[in-house]
């Protein structure tokens, strides 16, 4: 590559060379390896490289063209003075400018070139983004570059700035004043400063204040309770000295305990598909929110220009000289707007909205109805069919309280808009009934197509001469259904339709005359919602015969009556939830109408007569006294659905609940029973009214005689017919046991397993007859034999783990555990078996300790919600089961995030953490989230009455609170529960028997303060 002569041999080395140095072989050189800085050499071209260390393919070039310059100039001589080629390890050129450069060397130099240029495009998109000082410090340019460079970004950032911002930077003169006042401030500084600069004192509370409020994605709400982390106004908290921050342990759990709070309100209120956030109130606050409309115009200035070009461009266009004036009044400058809109009025003075505009902007101004008058006065002779004006310039002099004023404009308006409805309307609405007659009269000749001034007309005439004005109106618009429906509005205001048949035949001929000329209501829907109309307007007769008329509507001829049924129920149950939660807007009276026109059609389907004695029953007759009773509407159900159980006791339950007829509803019984000779339903239920009547004898022998009777199900099943059923069997062991006939009962729960051994309940009253007769070795065996028989029984298997465990009889907890993981195999991923086991393992009375208890306990819980994840019960057990108020929350959390947040078990335990916290309002609030989904979960009931004891016991103010206990009672009459986990136990008590809802309801609150407590 080289030639054999080395012609650098034997020549003294360069000044300041340092062996290895080109090639990089050393780490690292100090200004004693290159030595003192020189003068750049002109003629070098990678002098401007070596200074920056600049882009590589601009040097590689460079330095190509320079080599072969030195190298066929002979100028090496020169290359060789130039005391600035060994400034740069990178360089190449001072080392080996004196060497040949053949074709390898220029190979090797493009191949680089292509590389550097490759490297060059690839980070050519990073480059640009990079700060400008790291580009600068890169490209290697002079003073100037590096400079702008750096100015580059401040540059742009001006293009921001607003004229104020502009205006507020100080000039040359103050820029001197300031720094002579800070100078005096460093030579004379005040007392209480440092280093002229002032120092102020800060309290401890200040700076917990600022500390918490770090944390902005935590709520408001949390800092509020901060407060509560201050005794005697000393913060609970540890200093470090070191550094001066305050620690405030107290602050932190309370906001801990507060985040954990909050999470478990919004848990509850995602899972039930609510929300916090009241909608339409969240709506009208947008209303109350301030617009900055000079943020959203942006630059005013830019704008006023563009829309004053406008107008000079096109002096006739109106909307141009209003979006200049209401820039204008954006920009707070009124009377500029005033002008500008008093010149759109000159150019424009065909256009309303330019002088309504100017009317506006006017009402500001001192004498604001005068400068309004006139400009209205000017729209009014420029537009005299305007109906807008006219109306702005009557709506002005009512403001002013001129009501003569306003009816002239009105008058005036009239006798050049003589066909305006809105005018004509006005006008009435000024005068006094008698004139507002004569002025209807005259009004329905100029616009006869107007169904308003008709129907207004109407309303001021008397009955006769309102009939002729409603036939003329219905001659002149015959598509209008209003007409007609005012026409049956008087009839029924009047009274002179007792029988309501003229009622019924206006409508009939109204329905048929609309579908016939295609009028506006043509369809069923439309028809009821005028039906509901009038329900809420208070014309009941109307809205029957409007259904009545209406309801076979949209049907066709060949369309089944269950198809009609199943319409005009949906119907009547939409009519019933209209605005739910507003009693006074169920349309009730329609729904009525709609259902006696579907038993007209179907008077056979007994779930219309269901539905329809479930509307009297719910809402009475109290809205419409003329309406039939529930008791003559169960009594037209019978007779024409005779073999319908259900029908004949709601009819015998209105008699005996209700009306208080116990004879009454034991002759429907006895019809009922002759009508159904084989239904268990009405024999059990007429041994419920003799039992409840005490008249057990009479219970006894209906009882005896159903035990004899053979019942269709029965045979059915059955080679040889059984008498009886198991239910009935069961029913006479239970009443003989309340009547403490103990060995009867025993004997017929006996002879009813001989008969019926698939029954769970049979088999349960033998095993607690026998325990309560102290045989419970033969309960065991009951209950042994029962498993065998139904093995899929939960009561069963409870049953039977309890009486093992029982320290009264056998007191062997390990044998129910067995009993209790069999019972897991025959009836896997049962909740209930799962919280007896654990209830077994927190109550054993053979646990070393307590501490080893709750761990087994809590071993069970896990692998039982690894089982049933989302079960409220395993769930609730768990909460109880955590030692701590902390982690109760944090279980309740997680709780209602995994299961269902609308099971009553769970919410209920949620609000007894509530309740241990003191947080009375939330407490109640979750006690009535749980009865209300699920009514029937006893337990609920009975949690909330003890809670709203206790704050009746605790608060001054008893008297709201025992309002609050007797609306609990009551509510829970009505709803009757009859589950739960305690509930039935107490309400199945044979010595409860005849207690009520109210009692048992008490004593089931007293058993429940021997259950486990947070």
């Amino acid at each position: 590559m080289y030639p054999v002569t080395k012609d650098f041999l034997g020549k003294p080395a360069p000044p300041g060379y340092v062996a290895g140095l080109g090639r990089g072989a050393t780490g690292f050189t100090t200004r004693s390896d290159i030595g003192p800085a020189r003068e750049a050499s002109a003629a070098s071209g990678a002098a401007a490289v070596a200074a920056g260390g600049g882009d590589a393919q601009n040097g590689n070039q460079k330095f190509m063209k320079q080599r072969k310059q030195d190298h066929s100039a002979g100028d090496r001589q020169e290359a060789e003075d130039d005391p600035s080629r060994f400034t740069n390890a990178e360089n190449e050129e001072g080392l080996f400018s004196n060497m040949p450069y053949e074709e390898d060397d220029e190979e090797a130099d493009k191949v680089w070139t292509m590389i550097d240029s490759k490297m060059e495009e690839r980070h050519h998109g990073n480059r640009k983004k990079r700060k400008p000082d790291e580009t600068d410090n890169e490209g290697g340019g002079d003073s100037a570059t590096v400079i702008e460079e750096q100015l580059r970004g401040f540059k742009r950032q001006l293009q921001g700035m607003s004229a104020q911002e502009w205006e507020a930077i100080p000039d040359v003169s103050q820029m001197a004043e300031m720094a002579s006042r800070a100078k005096k401030r460093r030579k004379h500084p005040a007392a209480g400063t440092r280093g002229g600069e002032r120092m102020y004192r800060v309290s401890d509370s200040a700076v917990v204040a600022g500390l918490g409020g770090v944390n902005s994605g935590v709520d408001q709400s949390i800092s509020a309770s901060n407060s509560a982390s201050y005794s005697n106004g000393q913060p609970s908290a540890v200093a470090d000295q070191s550094d001066g921050m305050v620690t405030n342990f107290m602050a932190l759990g309370q906001a801990r305990d507060d985040v954990l709070r909050m999470k478990l309100d919004q848990a509850g209120d995602s899972k039930s598909g609510k929300t916090t956030i009241d909608p339409r109130g969240y709506l009208t606050s947008l209303n109350t929110v301030a617009v900055k409309n000079a943020s959203e115009i942006g630059d005013i200035s830019r704008a006023r220009m563009l829309l004053k070009s406008v107008t000079k461009t096109n002096p006739k266009h109106a909307p141009g000289w209003i979006a200049a004036a209401r820039l204008e009044e954006i920009a707070n400058k009124m009377s500029k707007a005033r002008g500008i809109i008093a010149e759109g009025c000159e150019n424009c003075p065909q256009s309303e909205d330019v002088w309504l505009e100017a009317a506006r902007l006017n009402k500001d101004l001192k004498d604001s109805r005068n400068a309004s008058r006139v400009i209205l006065a000017s729209a009014a002779r420029n537009l005299p069919k305007s109906v807008r004006i006219w109306m702005a310039a009557a709506d002005l002099e009512q403001q002013a309280g001129d009501t003569k004023a306003q009816k002239r404009i009105l008058q005036r308006a009239l006798e050049y808009v003589p066909t305006s409805v809105l005018l004509w309307k006005a006008a009435v609405g000024l005068e006094e009934p008698d004139d507002a007659r004569v002025l209807l009269s005259h009004a329905v000749e100029l616009v006869p197509q107007s169904t308003e001034l008709w129907l207004a007309l109407a309303r001021l005439e008397p009955y006769e001469r309102a009939q002729k004005v409603l036939n003329r109106a219905r001659r002149a618009v015959p598509a209008s259904h209003e007409i007609w429906i005012a026409a049956a509005r008087l009839e029924e205001q009047e009274g002179a339709d007792p029988e309501k048949k003229l009622v019924s035949r206006i409508m009939l001929k109204a329905v048929a005359s609309l579908a016939a000329g295609g009028g506006a209501l043509v369809s069923r829907s439309a028809w009821f919602e005028q039906a509901q109309q009038c329900e809420l307007d208070g014309y009941p007769i109307t809205c029957q015969a409007i259904v009545a008329a209406a309801a076979d509507l949209d049907f066709d001829d060949d369309d089944l009556p269950a198809d009609r049924v199943e319409a005009w129920t949906e119907e009547a149950e939409r009519m019933l939830t209209v605005s739910e939660g507003d009693a006074g807007a169920k349309c009730v009276v329609t729904a009525r109408a709609i259902l006696a026109h579907a038993l007209e059609t179907m008077p056979t389907s007994v779930e219309l007569w269901r539905l329809a004695a479930d509307l009297e029953r719910e809402h009475g007759s109290a809205i419409d006294p003329s309406l039939r009773e529930l008791d003559d509407l169960l009594r037209r159900g019978v007779q024409h659905c005779p073999q319908a159980e259900v029908l004949w006791l709601m009819a015998a339950k209105e008699k005996w609940i209700r009306a208080g007829d116990v004879d009454g509803a034991r002759v429907v019984l006895e019809e009922a029973f002759a009508a159904n000779p084989d239904s268990e339903a009405i024999l059990l239920a007429a041994v419920k009214l003799e039992s409840e009547t005490d008249q057990h004898v009479r219970a006894l022998a209906l009882l005896e005689r159903g035990r004899s009777l053979q019942f269709a199900s029965n045979s059915a099943e059955k080679t040889a017919p059984l008498l009886g059923t198991a239910r009935i069997w069961m029913k006479s062991a239970v009443l003989l046991r309340q009547l403490d006939r103990l060995d009867e009962a025993l004997d017929i729960a006996k002879q009813g397993l001989r008969a019926f051994g698939t029954s769970a309940k049979l088999w349960l009253i033998q095993s607690q007859l026998e325990v309560q007769l102290g045989r419970a070795a033969d309960a065991r065996q009951t209950l042994s034999r029962a498993l065998k028989s139904c093995p899929t029984s939960v009561d069963l298997w409870i049953s039977a783990a309890r009486l093992e465990s029982s320290a009264t009889h056998f007191n062997q907890p390990t044998r129910a555990r067995a009993i209790l993981e069999r019972s897991r195999v025959y009836v896997p991923r049962n909740p209930r078996l799962w919280l007896e086991a654990v209830c077994l393992e927190c109550d054993s009375p053979d646990a070393n300790a307590g501490a080893e208890q709750m761990a087994a306990a809590r071993s069970l819980l896990a692998r039982a919600l690894q089982e049933c994840p989302k079960s409220g019960l395993l769930w609730a057990q768990a909460i109880l089961l955590e030692p701590r108020a902390q982690q109760r929350k944090t279980k309740a959390v997680d709780a209602l995030k995994a299961a269902d947040s609308s099971d009553p078990a769970l919410v209920v335990v949620v609000a007894r953490v509530f309740w241990a916290e003191r947080r009375v309002e939330k407490a109640r609030a979750w006690f009535e989230r749980a009865v209300r989904a699920d009514p029937d979960y006893g337990d609920a009931w009975a949690w909330w009455l003890r809670f709203e004891l206790e704050q009746a016991a605790d608060e001054k103010q008893t008297q709201t609170q025992l309002q609050r206990v007797d609306q609990l009672e009551l509510a829970c009459a009505k709803a009757d529960p009859h589950h739960g986990l305690v509930w039935p136990s107490v309400s199945k008590d044979p010595l409860n028997a005849r207690l009520s809802t109210k009692d048992i309801l008490h004593k089931v609150a007293q058993a429940l303060g021997s259950t486990r407590q947070l």
